[in-house]
């Protein structure tokens, strides 16, 4: 298998046709198909099976997409870093990230080495922290920051920052009207929640309440805070979140810290513990342990 076998076989993928995918690689497309059968040879599959309005992967074809992808991406950051080297630190930074606290806390990070590194470049992906974590852990990602809790299983993770959980509550709830900044978990009890949707957050959450004896009412879980922001200032339920998501939300809503028990989150800084970081996500991950350490 050669390097061009995975160019030809994503573009035909983008494509979904033998033709527009020659007519893109400026080749023609029989020895294209070719190409592509010799691909399906060696791998002793089918990549493709032809449909009405073109083709189509099949279960082989989509699981060997994900392989390639990463092939792409590993062969197009080598020759950029290895091009490069004589120019100083010099590469391209992948990095994954939640929301939250996280991206305030890349930014910062960036800026600082930005200054230190000009010539270096960015790109950013924001997801959970679950799909951050299946990010770093396939090397489509160098350095992530998630939350807690998290499986250290082939990870290398440095805790960051904490901050509490809060409560975002419509401004005509009856909750709403209490004084104070905080309020009690057993009074969050008797309402329907909306929540991170996050698989581990869910049975996290369920503990808080298990000493109340207990089971929260949770209707909804949300990956994007903003979207829980819409439907709590809608009057849907009441949004569990970290107190940062604060910072996206405004109107039609009241914050409230959560305590009794006080409820905490952190942000983990983490690296594949298996896979060596290029020369510049090391320089990154040095200088953000150094400065929060």
């Amino acid at each position: 298998m050669e390097l061009r076998h995975i160019r030809y076989f994503l573009t035909v993928a983008e494509e979904g046709s033998f033709t527009k995918a020659a007519e893109k690689l400026l080749i023609a497309q029989p020895p294209l198909s070719r190409q592509i059968r010799d691909l399906e040879e060696e791998l002793n599959t089918k990549l493709f099976v032809r449909k009405s309005r073109g083709l189509a992967l099949t279960e082989s074809g989509e699981r060997f997409l994900q392989y390639a992808r990463r092939i792409k991406q590993l062969s197009d950051q080598s020759i950029e870093d290895i091009s490069r080297m004589q120019e100083g630190l010099t590469g391209r930074l992948y990095l994954a990230t939640v929301e939250g606290h996280a991206p305030e806390l890349f930014a910062s990070w960036i800026k600082d080495f930005k200054e230190k590194y000009p010539l270096v470049e960015y790109e950013v992906w924001n997801g959970n922290s679950d799909d951050v974590i299946k990010r770093v852990l396939s090397g489509l990602n160098e350095i992530g920051v998630i939350t807690l809790p998290y499986d250290e299983e082939g990870l290398d993770g440095r805790l960051i920052y904490s901050e509490p959980w809060v409560a975002i509550i419509p401004k005509d709830h009856p909750l709403s009207k209490e004084k104070g900044d905080s309020i009690d978990l057993k009074k969050l009890a008797p309402y329907e929640l909306i929540i991170p949707s996050r698989r581990s957050r869910r049975k996290e959450i369920e503990n808080w309440f298990a000493p109340l004896n207990c089971q929260p009412k949770i209707i909804c879980r949300i990956a994007h805070m903003l979207n829980a922001y819409e439907l709590t200032a809608k009057g849907v339920g009441i949004a569990i979140y970290p107190a940062s998501a604060a910072k996206y939300v405004s109107k039609g809503v009241v914050i409230k810290r959560i305590k009794n028990p006080d409820v905490s989150t952190g942000y983990v800084l983490v690296k594949s513990a298996e896979r060596d970081l290029s020369k510049v996500a090391a320089k990154f991950w040095d200088m953000v342990n150094e400065t929060e350490g």
